[in-house]
């Protein structure tokens, strides 16, 4: 039985599957299974499943007539075998940490679902959503809280951004809402949360929503069924809160619920550039080209190594505001080293000199790295005074980590972790153990050569 169900409905997506496709089969995590739902496509989107189907036997195809995605996704849930579900719409795709991410949290924090931010997709350009300011645990009230400032955002109302236990799902009989086309995985959400203990908030993006969808009017839908839809969804948010709070904070929360109804007059339209920070499409995660990935000799080795690295450290910055020359910087910092100058620690960690310096003063306006006071012969002369500085500069042994740096050095060992599995994935122990030992010598014998 595989752990995760990953549900995708589709209608004629014939020209963004192969996309959505290939980002889950290339997940790294491997334990799940995808079911593809083919709701009536008139182009050559179910084909293209059946061909998909034969390639690989984690996939089921389901071929139906056309009747919404809410409809669809619920024959999806029906389908599940997972112990957790994981959604995505067609159109749309997933980093290739995605799945693994949602499970380390879930299964290692015992949550009932987990919730991660996501990037916003215009033709080449992409922005971070944003919506997490501290990762980790929340119970349900906190989630209602937060959720209440900002009751329309896309970050709480859709499916594709969270994890959820089909063991919920299944005790208290949840559904799609079919017979509604605006805010059905809202509702969904809603239902769902009501009847959670604890949620955890993933700051690390791991969906690429792309702007397609259209607004209500542009859907064609009558004003009339606009309204009814719209005192739906607020009947069943207000019960939420009725539900969740007691009624004395209810009676004090009751102006910022129906706060909704003047955020839901956006139509739930969402501008993917109207933050600030996009950028173009593939410089949001480290990455490299299929000619890198493919190159062959010594130089091509070293760089996909680090590059790995990068991946990995990309991880740990995105978790807590840094970036991944920070984490490379932080971590070495952590570690035993030799009197190393600023020049050999920049060569070191294959950054520039200005970068270090720039990465040092974040990490210590952080306060996750000091300067180690040392005692000094006051100089007569500022001359005197100013090298004595630059030399402490120059001396990356001045730098030392400090308690506020604990969580992300925390988390290095998890991703050191995963790092070392990548690179051992399919090895026999007894391999391991021949390997290490043959790359201790060979580490030795380059040392020596060093030395002459």
């Amino acid at each position: 039985m595989p752990l995760v169900s990953i549900i995708v409905p589709i209608y004629n997506a014939g020209e963004t599957i192969d996309r959505c496709i290939n980002s889950i089969l290339n997940q790294k995590y491997k334990d799940f299974e995808l079911i593809l739902l083919n709701d009536g496509s008139t182009d050559d989107s179910g084909i293209l499943c059946d061909a998909y189907a034969e390639k690989d036997m984690r996939i089921q195809v389901l071929h139906k007539e056309n009747s919404g995605v809410s409809d669809t996704r619920n024959r999806g849930i029906a389908m599940a075998r997972g112990e957790y579900l994981q959604f995505l719409d067609s159109d749309d795709w997933i980093t290739p940490d995605a799945t693994s991410l949602f499970v380390r949290a879930a299964t290692e924090n015992e949550c009932d679902m987990v919730i991660a931010d996501f990037y916003r997709v215009v033709g080449e350009r992409v922005s971070q959503k944003g919506s997490i300011e501290e990762e980790g645990i929340m119970k349900r009230v906190d989630y209602a809280a937060n959720m209440m400032q900002k009751p329309a955002d896309f970050y709480y109302g859709v499916l594709w951004n969270k994890l959820y236990k089909r063991s919920i799902i299944e005790q208290y009989q949840l559904k799609m809402d079919s017979s509604i086309s605006w805010c059905e995985d809202f509702m969904f959400n809603l239902e769902y949360v009501r009847h959670t203990h604890t949620i955890y908030a993933l700051k690390i993006p791991v969906y690429y929503y792309v702007k397609t969808k259209g607004s209500l009017v542009s859907q064609g839908i009558s004003m009339k069924k606009t309204i009814q839809m719209k005192r739906t969804v607020f009947a069943h948010y207000n019960d939420f809160y009725k539900d969740v709070f007691d009624d004395t904070d209810y009676e004090k929360r009751k102006g910022q619920v129906y706060r909704f109804l003047f955020d839901a007059a956006s139509d739930g339209s969402v501008s993917p550039l109207g933050i600030p920070g996009n950028y173009r499409l593939g410089n949001e995660r480290t990455n490299v080209s299929e000619g890198v990935q493919e190159g062959e000799g010594i130089f091509f080795n070293i760089f996909r190594e680090r590059k790995l690295q990068e991946k990995l450290f990309d991880i740990v910055a995105l978790r807590n505001d840094l970036t991944t020359v920070d984490v490379k910087v932080l971590y070495y910092l952590s570690q035993p080293h030799e009197n190393c100058t600023f020049k050999e620690m920049a060569d070191i960690l294959s950054i520039s000199k200005r970068g270090l310096t720039i990465s040092i003063q974040r990490l210590l306006a952080k306060e996750m790295v000091a300067i180690l006071e040392k005692d000094r012969v006051k100089a007569k002369s500022r001359i005197k005074e100013k090298r004595q500085e630059d030399k402490q500069k120059a001396n990356a042994k001045e730098y030392a980590v400090t308690q506020e740096a604990e969580n992300v050095l925390s988390e290095m060992l998890f991703v050191l972790c995963d790092f070392e599995q990548i690179q051992y994935e399919g090895f026999s122990q007894e391999e391991i153990e021949i390997y290490e030992k043959l790359n201790e010598k060979r580490r030795r014998n380059i040392q020596e050569a060093l030395k002459e």
